[in-house]
């Protein structure tokens, strides 16, 4: 959507103050993105044009642009509306073009905004109008004696003449922009969310009964416990309120509605009069419009948080350290149906699958052993990954003894989320990548490939199943896929994709590419075989100069007949790395990865008038070295012997253990007991921490303190707080805050559990079968 272009400079000159930048860094960006530039492409090689504009605020820009555009247009739709009634004024103009939100523009709108007939417009046509304006003007006479007058043979009474003054003087309130903006401000800062159980309710709303009888200032809520009521309440097993703090407030509310009328202090008559006027509109009109907008923002607000807090956790999980090349077996542990077994190369490619049977109701342990065994000796096995789904921590063990009698060089063990995998087992991917392969049996496959790289196994998984979310399934799925789906491209375009194994998914995420064009060099791939270089992309069905200026400097050939193509030079700026090179007297291939000679290269000695210090810095880094890859190294993590249910657990225990996911109210820590402990924002560090954030992301390998331990309701709290006591701080909430625990790691409800004792951790957070950290959420508020 595009505003008149008269507003795009006020656009420019909004979201340069929003972002940190220059107006004219702003509309360079737009120009670049309205042609059809993608946030990677114009965040890497259009730095000279937006003076270095990031992905982050180019993200900010472009749904700021989105949303101020439809504000402009919403602006000169009503300024059209009002000036065909003819009741457009230059200061209504005024207030209009000033207008800078949708509900304030909305606000000033809706005096002319065409409505249904109302009991004002009613009584109007009686011609009680005359009657309200001789109230509000003669405030000695009654108004019961005024209203005398207006007797006839459509107003049966004053007391009929009195309720249509009433009805014109409300809805005239209502449609009061000043008084309406003075209200919301007012309220904004100083109501109460207010949540009570629904009578009759109290058993099947337990899940909720921290709110049975809870308030707490609308300002401060946050956006956990506000998807919390407001789910509880969509159940029926809540009611919720927000409005004024009874005793104070609501007296200041009226008042500012009576001050709307101009009432007087005193006891004339008309004031006395008006005074229940602006009570009865506060109580039937105002105080309800009110609670519904406060509702809307918070929804809107907590939605916001949430799908952030999402898209961060997403996000860690993508960028997570890849374990690398190295053949793979992958575990997905069963019970009763068995452990699936897959065994896959350095590529991903499958060499072998089996179902072994160790557990109830076969109790083949030895016969599982022997055959896992046989598939490692086999394949020259490296890595085993072990789904942390049902049976995970038996799987686990009946694995470590296996490697006790292994000889040396054994493969290491490794605890893998499986979020996702039974959804990408029975999709069309799946099918397309492994034809003829048993859907029970693809999920070890994607488990293994898991360990291998993160970001390229993942990405075959819609984003919303992977499960790093809060009360994802509460917030609107729209933004949520919008938001997760930007997450996913900035993370795969960040590390760059191998052109001649990526997968279409993977390629699908690529600047400019998108499924179609994935699956056409796919098809040019198998058909051709690898690409020599990056120009031969051209060669592709339906890809032309556009797409591939869009995507090169993202796709990576390594062995191709031109040494820059495994990097992320883009094409356009080769002669460029070529003038280096040739400066440096050296040959390509032995200058690149020489960072000592690289750093001697004076960058201004290179730009011209296309390519500035941006670009020049960043071929000389992309030669110092070449394809580097964001992402961490591959760590571990080791859990405590003998601790291995939360039943072992004792106040005062010193571990170490994995964040699995990171909420606005803290950080979820898997230790090794089937159940995640919960590290409060309080306890995160010896500091106030406003954003867990600041000082963790999940994947990271912490050191922890026990504080408390509740096997009944499995909640563990935990402290990274080095100081002596790490007691909980005041204002430190129970409830969902603090100590509820995080996913259950030992059902099929929750995720189950990370890396085995003294193995590789792989960074990534784990989530349900569902996707739903809410639902997991949900599951600790229950006490299951």
């Amino acid at each position: 959507m595009t505003a008149p272009a008269e507003t795009e400079p006020r656009i420019a000159r909004t979201i340069a103050g929003e972002i940190a930048a220059r107006p004219e860094q702003v509309k360079a960006a737009v120009e670049l993105l309205d042609g059809g530039a993608t946030v990677p492409f114009v965040a890497r090689y259009r730095k000279e044009a937006t003076g270095g504009l990031d992905d982050t605020q180019l993200r900010l820009l472009a749904d700021r642009l989105a949303y101020l555009r439809e504000l402009e247009q919403r602006r000169a739709t009503i300024l059209a509306s009002i000036t065909e009634q003819g009741k457009l004024t230059p200061e209504l103009e005024g207030r209009i073009a000033g207008a800078d939100t949708k509900a304030v523009l909305e606000d000033l709108y809706l005096p002319y905004k065409p409505k249904r007939r109302t009991k004002a417009m009613i009584a109007r046509e009686k011609g009680l109008a005359p009657l309200a304006e001789a109230i509000l003007a003669d405030r000695a006479t009654p108004p019961a004696t005024l209203a005398e007058g207006f007797v006839t043979a459509e107003v049966a009474d004053t007391k009929e003449a009195l309720a249509g003054a009433r009805d014109i003087l409300v809805e005239g309130l209502s449609e009061d922009a000043g008084l309406i903006g003075r209200l919301r401000e007012f309220l904004e800062a100083e109501a109460i969310l207010s949540a009570k159980v629904v009578a009759g309710q109290e058993e099947k709303g337990a899940k909720f009964s921290d709110y049975f009888a809870h308030s707490e200032r609308w300002a401060g809520v946050p956006s956990h416990r506000a998807l919390a009521m407001m789910r509880g309440a969509n159940e029926g097993a809540l009611t919720l309120d927000i409005g004024p703090e009874p005793e104070a407030g609501g007296p200041r509310v009226e008042a500012m509605v009576a001050g709307a009328l101009g009432v007087r202090a005193g006891a004339a008559p008309g004031d006395l009069w008006l005074g229940e006027v602006a009570r009865w509109a506060w109580r039937t009109r105002l105080g309800l419009s009110m609670m519904l907008d406060l509702q809307a923002s918070l929804r809107e607000r907590a939605q916001e948080e949430a799908i952030r807090v999402f898209a961060r956790n997403l996000k860690d999980l993508l960028l997570a350290a890849p374990a690398g090349a190295r053949a793979t077996m992958g575990l997905d542990p069963g019970i009763r149906t068995g452990v699936k077994v897959a065994v896959v190369d350095a590529t991903g490619k499958v060499l072998a699958t089996d179902t072994v049977y160790p557990f109830q109701p076969r109790n083949d342990l030895r016969g599982a052993q022997g055959a896992i065994a046989r598939l490692i000796r086999a394949h020259g096995v490296e890595l085993i990954a072990i789904g942390n789904g049902t049976a995970s921590r038996e799987t686990e063990r009946m694995v470590a003894e296996l490697l006790g009698d292994l000889p040396a060089p054994k493969p290491t063990k490794v605890i893998v989320s499986e979020a996702g995998a039974s959804v990408y087992s029975a999709s069309e991917t799946a099918s397309k990548e492994l034809p003829g392969l048993d859907v029970s049996l693809r999920g070890a496959v994607s488990i293994a490939r898991r360990l291998q790289d993160p970001l390229a196994e993942l990405v075959k998984i819609e984003p919303k199943a992977i499960g790093v979310g809060q009360y994802q399934h509460d917030v609107d799925q729209f933004r949520l896929g919008r938001s997760l789906g930007a997450v996913v491209e900035d993370a795969v375009n960040a590390v760059g994709v191998d052109l001649n194994t990526a997968s279409a998914p993977l390629l699908a995420y690529v600047s400019g590419v998108g499924p179609s064009l994935a699956e056409a060099i796919v098809a040019h791939r198998d058909a051709n075989g690898a690409f020599a270089r990056r120009r031969d992309l051209l060669k592709v069905a339906r890809l032309g100069p556009r797409a591939f200026e869009q995507c090169a400097g993202f796709l990576r050939i390594r062995g191709g007949t031109e040494p820059l193509d495994a990097s992320a030079v883009h094409p356009e700026a080769y002669d460029v790395a070529r003038r280096i090179v040739k400066a440096c007297g050296r040959e390509i291939t032995s200058l690149m990865g020489d960072e000592a000679r690289l750093r001697a290269v004076d960058p201004a000695e290179f730009t011209d008038a296309t390519f500035g210090l941006p670009t020049v810095r960043d071929i000389l880094a992309e030669l110092a070295k070449p394809g580097r890859d964001p992402r961490p190294g591959f760590v571990t993590a080791s859990f405590a012997e003998g601790v291995e249910e939360i039943s072992d657990l004792r106040p005062g225990m010193r571990l170490e253990g994995t964040v699995t996911n990171v909420a606005a109210f803290g950080a979820f820590v898997d230790i090794g007991v089937h159940q995640d402990g919960l590290v409060h924002v309080s306890q995160l560090a010896d500091r106030f921490v406003k954003d867990p954030h600041e000082v963790v992301k999940a994947g990271d390998v912490v050191k922890v303190r026990v504080l408390e331990v509740d096997i009944p309701r499995k909640r563990i709290s935990l402290s990274m707080r080095k100081d002596a006591e790490a007691a909980p701080r005041p204002g430190q909430r129970g409830a969902e805050d603090r100590g509820r625990g995080g996913p259950d790691r030992g059902g099929p409800g929750g995720p189950k559990g990370p890396r085995g004792k003294g193995s590789p951790a792989p960074r990534e957070p784990k989530g349900d079968a569902t996707g739903s950290f809410g639902a997991a959420l949900l599951d600790a508020l229950k006490g299951r």
